[in-house]
């Protein structure tokens, strides 16, 4: 079973999706930030199932609409480990570090 890492900069993009869910009262923040980690477990499994961009990394789409995000990551085979770099909401457009 692939091991997954989430690098530090992952929780600043968590209190980055935090702020707008609050001012427009979304019921469940908590919950909707779990749903983020748990799609990420697919990893643990698949960690090749994202799309490939450049520089050996992979985007992993999660969700769709007000509720799709991205998590890019990367995946080392002898290591047996896949790195999660960074996540945006679908319509950010890049990642922000």
């Amino acid at each position: 079973m692939t091991r997954i890492e989430l690098a530090p900069e992952v929780l600043d993009d968590f209190d980055r999706f935090f702020e707008p869910m609050t001012r427009f009262e979304v019921a469940d923040v908590f919950g909707r930030l779990q749903e983020i980690l748990d799609a990420v477990q697919v990893l643990t499994h698949s960690p090749l199932i994202g799309r490939p961009v450049a520089g050996g990394k992979r985007e992993l789409v999660i969700g769709w609409g007000n509720r799709g995000y991205v998590a890019l990551y990367r995946y080392l085979a002898e290591i047996d480990t896949a790195f999660v770099l960074a996540l945006r909401a679908q319509r950010e457009s890049g990642f922000k570090h």
